[in-house]
């Protein structure tokens, strides 16, 4: 079994288990090897797939310099969106479904029009964006302790765990994306705050890249896809039986609430 396989299979396991694996680089990616890790997140990706889930869109990951800096990491990754990874506006999740959350507000865009262009302009992601709204992700991470370099959370699919939509769709031209404020709010006190300029200077800088990125791996985005652009600022531990709400001048809000319970 190569060295791709072999942690593939261990990512997997510690899906279906809940029991969190060491950090994979130096012992089966190699250290700062990126290409070695979307390997890794492929082979999971066609895994899943083959199972039956349904891939919705994709997810960008370390574009805010703050979320950089905590990882030290100092460029974007990608991952895959699948649909039983959508969570209703406002909805409860099950901690059970997860292993070490957290939370951070981001801009979702939903595609009208496929990207299939591997030099994609910001005008071509402005004219296929149908509409965006706010969103919260819940980043997870399979390696234990957050433990992670770029090649770790490449690999473990871009730390992916949930995500949450608002039910206000706007189109691009009824927000200016780089000046809005976000706040996330954990009972009536803000425990993140940003703006969509610490999204790598806008979002829709982030989504071509991703594009771009998607389009060279084989994958090109397409049209009914939701693109999660990448935090507006600090990620912040879940606590369990909490609720979050996170606030986006000009897109409105979107909440999440966690159950009292444990993680796996």
């Amino acid at each position: 079994m190569s060295d791709v396989a072999r942690a593939a299979g261990l990512l997997r396991a510690a899906y279906e288990t809940g029991q969190p694996v060491a950090p994979l680089r130096g012992e089966l990616v190699p250290v700062g090897d990126v290409d070695v890790a979307y390997q890794v997140q492929r082979a999971q990706v066609d895994e899943w797939e083959a199972a039956g889930r349904r891939r919705v869109g994709a997810k960008i990951g370390l574009t805010s310099q703050a979320v950089q800096q905590a990882f030290g990491v100092h460029q974007p990754d990608f991952g895959v969106l699948f649909a039983d990874m959508a969570v209703p506006d406002g909805d409860e999740v099950d901690l059970s479904r997860l292993m070490q959350p957290r939370v951070e507000a981001e801009v979702a865009f939903v595609l009208g029009t496929d990207l299939p262009s591997e030099q994609p302009t910001a005008a071509d992601v402005m004219r296929a964006t149908d509409h965006v709204l706010p969103a919260i992700e819940v980043v997870d991470s399979r390696v234990a302790g957050w433990d992670v370099s770029i090649v770790d959370t490449v690999a473990d699919n871009a730390s992916s765990g949930l995500f949450v939509l608002g039910d206000q769709p706007h189109t691009l031209s009824q927000v200016d994306l780089r000046l809005a404020g976000m706040v996330l709010e954990h009972a009536g006190e803000p425990v993140s705050v940003g703006a969509g300029a610490a999204c790598l200077g806008h979002p829709v800088h982030a989504v071509v890249w991703l594009a771009r990125r998607m389009a060279v791996a084989g994958s090109p985005l397409a049209a009914g896809d939701v693109v999660l652009s990448g935090a507006l600022g600090p990620m912040v531990p879940v606590t369990a039986g909490a609720a979050y709400e996170a606030r986006i001048s000009g897109l409105g809000s979107v909440r999440v609430c966690f159950s009292a319970g444990v993680h796996q």
